[in-house]
């Protein structure tokens, strides 16, 4: 197995620019850099995070819930994965995750999916489970829980 591609935090700051420019606009500026170098160090460590489904969802999660910018938190969480699958190999899972995760970031984002059930999601993803309707039961009670 080929070592892992990781993203610096210099990266990530140009990808939230890039991000925020191509998206729409917003905001450029930085809330706590600090803690978003510290995520992109500690998916590094195998032994909290021992698989790249889980290096991902750490990324992805932290990415949108830790709000490190003013702007831009759940469309960098997309972002920073994509280029986490792409650095990797994963091409065709980086189109299906640009595709998928939209939506499944809004909910994180609104506290309605939970790090468990996102890892489900991007392993559906990466493994190109779309029909797995087990997981698509699970999705669909999570975020309509607090719907009328």
């Amino acid at each position: 197995m080929m070592p892992l591609v990781y993203i610096s935090l210099e990266q990530a700051i140009e990808t939230h620019r890039k991000t925020v420019e191509v998206s729409g606009g917003g905001a450029m500026g930085h809330l706590d850099l600090g803690r978003l170098e510290s995520v992109l160090e500690h998916i590094q460590n195998d032994l909290y995070y021992p698989e790249f489904e889980d290096k991902l969802t750490h990324l992805f999660f932290s990415a949108n819930k830790f709000h490190c910018f003013q702007d831009g938190n759940k469309r960098i969480a997309i972002s920073l994965g994509a280029q986490f699958l792409l650095l990797n190999g994963y091409v065709f899972a980086a189109t299906r995750f640009l595709r998928e995760m939209e939506n499944i970031s809004y909910h994180v984002a609104a506290g309605r999916i939970d790090k468990d059930l996102l890892k489900e999601v991007i392993s559906a993803v990466i493994e190109d489970r779309a029909e797995d309707e087990v997981l698509k039961m699970k999705i669909l009670h999570a975020i309509s829980e607090d719907l009328p």
